[in-house]
């Protein structure tokens, strides 16, 4: 682990220091390289790379799912002195061509599964295939190639990942070569993951803490990274136990998704260690670590890589750590920390003023690429402000109540919504109404076999002490999935935009009593006198 005041590795270094190590270094379906075999292979790339830069910024975009060509490529980004760009595999036309021009791209490397979304396209970019001929014919050119890195210092940038676009247009975030080799020694250390550890990585690469929390994780640890094209709930076990991996990183809802499918009584036959992401409940990730056997840390992280908080085991339920050695609650208007919250017999906060904005120092934060408007925004003083609502108890534990710009207690109600034993994903978010600003609408995905009862919801409601009347969902929207992105973060923006007109069944209630009625074409809210008022009113 970096000590305080220890200069920040470069991903260079650490690939260097992997240059003669025959130990396991990417492992890939069928497929085994030592570290050494993959030092190598990324000095052909960096070889590659070096013959195909123009003038101006050296950006790569990759659109591939999480194969080795991808390991690869980030490796000789590194020793070529290029930015690799990290390409949503979920974009499409327009949307794409943005992201590759936002990124100013001069090359964008594909494969067969995705280079016909790129054809017909104004990318201003190369378009290269590895599956096709030309790939195979210019990489045998560059077999052997010396190991002769660009020289590359901490401060200097290597990826540029997207933001998941929940709040917005997705921005280029950047990352370092410190900020990526310095997360990863970090966590190596932090789980003990060596040599003869197994990282199994099947998060998209895209996304930045795949890199910063998995790839490097092996990379620093001289451990093998085993890559999966892409998520598989039923083959995460059986993956497990091939590679022997022993360290998983996750995104979001994954843990979820595992523990949906069928249990087996050898389920805690398998060699995982620790399950380390974000954005995993408290009751998945508890469920995971008994069902299997292993360790779950869940911590929150922003795209942006500033801040990082870990949810160990013992964890207050619904806090998402302890706020230790930087990350702190302020005053959006003062900059000023919060007092810590006051909690009512309810568990509400009594005192407002508790509440504030997540923030961090912005020692960690290299920026959005060419966005000073954005930075602008995120960063002031030195601070860096994640956007994120929240407070701290007495204790140091920090929970979340929602983001800047939306309705604060969403978040706060969906933990109420979840205790309902029918509900296994919720939304909470809010919808425009005449007259009264907006309503508050509940997107609910409920369990297998269980079916919606009006009544017995209403009676869930009435008996929720901490529910304060005034948060009762004007509208429930039964849906089979939420929209999310390729990182599985929920597009409420989405939810918000289709409000009641979706083909999903939705349910409301027209007065201000607790009952629930069908929502159909003939009971359209946009005519209906509401008599309630506005939940920020």
């Amino acid at each position: 682990m970096t000590a305080p005041g220890e200069p920040l590795p470069t991903v260079t270094e650490l690939l260097l220091a992997r240059a003669e190590d025959v130990n396991p270094g990417l492992l890939f379906e069928d497929i085994r390289w030592t570290w050494a075999d993959h030092v190598q292979e990324s000095a052909n790339r960096a070889a590659l790379l070096a013959g195909l830069r123009r003038p101006g910024p050296f950006h790569v975009g990759v659109l591939m799912d999480n194969v080795p060509e991808y390991s690869l490529l980030l490796g000789g980004a590194a020793f070529a002195g290029a930015v690799l760009v990290g390409l949503n595999t979920a974009r499409r036309g327009d949307a794409l061509v943005r992201d590759v021009r936002r990124a100013d791209c001069q090359v964008v490397i594909t494969d067969s599964r995705y280079v016909e979304l790129l054809q017909g396209l104004d990318l201003g970019a190369r378009v290269l295939d590895i599956d096709s001929a030309a790939w195979h014919v210019t990489m045998y050119r560059h077999t052997h190639s010396p190991l002769e890195p660009v020289p590359a210092s901490p401060d200097d940038p290597l990826v540029l990942t997207f933001t998941s676009g929940t709040g917005g247009e997705p921005k280029p975030v950047c990352h370092t070569h410190g900020t990526v080799a310095g997360a990863g020694r970090a966590i190596a250390s932090r789980h003990d993951v060596g040599t003869g550890d197994t990282v199994y990585l099947s998060m998209p690469m895209f996304h930045s803490s795949s890199v910063t929390a998995g790839w490097s994780v092996g990379l620093a640890a001289g451990a093998a990274v085993a890559l999966r094209r892409r998520f598989s709930a039923s083959g995460f076990v059986d993956d497990v136990r091939r590679h022997g991996a022993t360290y998983a990183h996750y995104v979001g809802r994954p843990l979820a998704y595992v523990l949906s499918t069928p249990p087996d009584e050898d389920d805690r036959d398998n060699p995982l260690r620790v399950a380390c992401g974000s954005g995993a409940s408290a009751m998945d990730a508890a469920e995971f670590a008994e069902r299997f056997g292993c360790e779950v840390v869940d911590t929150y992280h922003a795209t942006e890589g500033a801040i990082d908080v870990p949810r160990p085991p013992g964890t207050p339920p619904g806090s998402i750590g302890r706020l230790e050695g930087g990350p702190e609650v302020l005053d959006p208007e003062t900059g000023k920390p919060c007092p810590p919250a006051v909690l009512d017999a309810g568990g509400r906060v009594a005192n407002p003023d508790a509440v504030g904005e997540l923030t961090t120092t912005a020692d960690a934060f290299a920026g959005y690429y060419r966005d000073a408007d954005a930075d602008a925004e995120r960063v002031r003083d030195g601070v860096f402000w994640s956007g994120d609502l929240a407070y701290r108890d007495e204790d140091g534990y920090c929970f979340l109540v929602g983001r800047s710009g939306e309705w604060p207690g969403a978040v706060r109600l969906e933990r109420i919504l979840s205790r309902h034993p029918d509900v296994g994903e919720v939304a909470v978010y809010t919808v425009p109404a005449p007259d009264v600003g907006e309503q508050l609408m509940a997107a609910l995905v409920l369990r297998a076999e269980a079916v919606f009862d009006p009544d017995a919801f209403a009676e869930f409601l009435a008996a929720q002490e901490d529910l304060e009347p005034a948060e009762v969902p004007r509208f429930v929207r039964l849906t089979a999935r939420l929209p999310r992105t390729a990182t599985f973060r929920v597009l409420r923006r989405t939810l918000t935009a289709q409000r009641w007109r979706s083909p999903d069944p939705v349910w409301w209630r027209e007065g201000p009593e607790l009952r629930f009625e069908p929502l159909t074409a003939s009971s359209d809210p946009i005519r209906l006198d509401w008599g309630a008022r506005s939940v920020r009113g």
